[in-house]
């Protein structure tokens, strides 16, 4: 038999010595393990900061429009008290989606439960609101996700703070791109308002 220094070393053996027991290294393969879902249920935060960025303001101003008309009493609009009606619900909405999203950021239980139902809700948005909210209920509402808002899992964050997602240049980009869209999207329409 050759020595123990000339024997070859199996990557499969059980790690030997107290490693496997060392709570900071369990939290480490703890974290490595959930990283992508915890980043991805992060996300879903960013998206509804961003809508809450859109709804808020258009809410005030649908308020502001159709309150003007109600003081001016203006029949530029048939129904000024629906319109600030439906203001006055984007306004909430806006505020609820830029609340939740922190949260979310945060990983707070009660996000979680305010993430599944926007996402049940989205899923009436046939077909890319069904696909995207149907992914944003596995992410929040999966085995992985529930385990992701738990207390122990904010023990492991907390206890591995050195352990940071990492965003592909790609996925920046298409932000970027995605939000000049949205950007030049809202400068055709004011550009277009003012035209008219």
């Amino acid at each position: 038999m050759p020595p123990e220094s000339q024997m070859p070393i199996n990557p499969y053996a059980p790690m030997v010595g107290d490693s496997l027991n060392d709570p900071i290294h369990h939290a480490v393969d703890i974290r490595k393990k959930f990283l992508n879902h915890e980043a991805s249920v992060k996300s879903i935060g960013l998206l509804y900061l961003l809508g809450a960025i859109f709804l808020v303001p258009i809410g005030f101003c649908t308020m502001g429009i159709s309150a003007y008309a109600l003081a001016s009493n203006s029949n530029d609009i048939d129904s000024p008290w629906v319109v600030f009606i439906v203001g006055v619900f984007e306004f909430a909405l806006g505020i609820l989606q830029g609340i939740t999203g922190l949260a979310l950021k945060k990983l707070k239980k009660w996000a979680r439960i305010v993430g599944i139902v926007f996402s049940s809700i989205g899923l009436i948005g046939f077909p890319l609101g069904t696909l995207i909210s149907a992914y944003f209920l596995y992410l929040l509402a999966s085995a992985k996700g529930n385990y992701v808002f738990s207390e122990e899992y904010q023990q492991v964050i907390a206890s591995t703070p050195e352990i940071r997602y990492k965003t592909s240049m790609v996925v920046w980009i298409l932000l970027g791109l995605l939000l000049g869209l949205i950007g030049l999207a809202v400068i055709a329409a004011v550009v277009g308002s003012i035209v008219n």
